[in-house]
This record gives structure tokens, C-alpha cells and sequence, in this order.
């Protein structure tokens, strides 16, 4: 099974990765972008180093990643695995339409299916914020490129994530990041395994 994790920074997507890999035996956690070698060093580029000021080579550098990360990762391992990924393609989407309103989401949506090899997940998990929750938790961490283009930013992407989510054919659990850690668990959990 391969499933993602979608949701802004702050929500508590990578938390809940790590809850899953550590209780389960066969899940394989993963992250895009940075789950291959090659992948972290893209990673490196696109979230900590300088602002690229280049749409095409911001979406491209995302789908090298996504590419190889499907290539060498998932494809091989979500027949034995469940293979959770801390974001996908939906994040990928979200982002470009936020920066570049006018950039057609269906063609966005053929690239990477592309790069996927037509091999969308079998689920997804939303993670859900508010404008209270994000400020807090962003005030209590290092921003990085994304970060610190700010709040209203970020659910803005949240808003974007949703209607490409329910417009796919894909399973989805959307979940409140306010609750506590248990409580989210316990309700991915039963999505993923009944």
C-alpha cells in the first residue's frame, strides 16, 4: 500500500510518520522531497538554500524527486510495505498553483501523474490547520524558504490541497492537527488497516 501524508508545515504530518514507522513493522516511512539521496540534496536546494526566482526550475527540481523517489522507493516496496510518505504530488500541485494562479492544475496534475507512472497512492491522510494553531507553531520554530513567505500563504495551499484531493479518486481521511497526537493516530490507524 502507498499512502501519503499532505498538509501544510506546523500540522504534524512527519510526527504521525514516525508514530507509524516505530509501531509498525511494515511500514517503510518516507518523505518527499529528500526520501533518496539524490532527493536530499534537492531537498537542500529547494527549502534551505537561496529562492530559485524560477517557476519552471522550481517544478521540475520537485518532480526529478518525485520521479526518482517513485522509481527507487515506492514502486519497489508498496507491494510488501506500507510505504508512508511525508507528502507527495498533492503538496507538489498545491504549491505551484499557490505561486502561479494561472498555471493550468490539470496539466500540473498530467506531470505528475507522469512522474508517477500513472501510480497515484492508494490514500491519503489531510491534515488540517487553522490560522490560531499554524502562528502558534510556526512562532516556535526555524522557518525555511517556504515558511517565511507566512501564514495566510500557507492556508492558502491548505485550501488548494483540499480541492485537489476531492477532485481525485483516491481515498482520504482528512484530520484536525489540533488534536492530540494519540487521538489523530488512532484515527489514521483505523482508515489505514480496517
Amino acid at each position: 500500500m502507498y499512502v501519503i501524508f499532505e498538509g501544510v508545515d506546523t500540522t504534524g504530518k512527519s510526527t504521525q510518520v514516525e508514530f507509524f514507522a516505530q509501531r509498525h513493522k511494515e511500514v517503510l516511512a518516507t518523505k518527499e522531497p529528500g526520501g533518496t539521496r539524490t532527493g536530499q540534496k534537492l531537498r537542500h536546494i529547494l527549502l534551505e538554500g537561496e529562492e530559485l526566482h524560477s517557476f519552471n526550475a522550481e517544478l521540475f527540481l520537485f518532480l526529478a524527486d518525485r520521479a526518482l523517489h517513485y522509481d527507487t522507493i515506492v514502486k519497489t516496496k508498496r507491494q510488501t510495505y506500507t510505504v508512508i510518505s511525508d507528502r507527495g504530488f498533492v503538496s507538489g500541485i498545491s504549491y505551484a498553483v499557490a505561486n502561479h494562479p494561472l498555471v493550468d492544475r490539470d496539466f500540473l496534475l498530467r506531470l505528475n501523474r507522469f512522474a508517477l507512472h500513472e501510480e497515484l497512492p492508494d490514500k491519503i491522510v489531510l491534515f488540517l490547520t487553522n490560522e490560531i494553531l499554524i502562528t502558534s507553531r510556526l512562532s516556535e520554530k526555524e522557518h525555511d524558504v517556504i515558511e517565511k513567505r507566512g501564514v495566510s500563504y500557507l492556508l492558502q495551499i491548505q485550501a488548494i490541497m483540499r480541492e485537489i484531493i476531492h477532485a481525485l479518486p483516491i481515498a482520504v481521511l482528512e484530520v484536525d492537527a489540533a488534536l492530540d497526537r494519540e487521538t489523530i493516530y488512532q484515527q489514521i490507524e483505523e482508515f489505514l488497516y480496517d
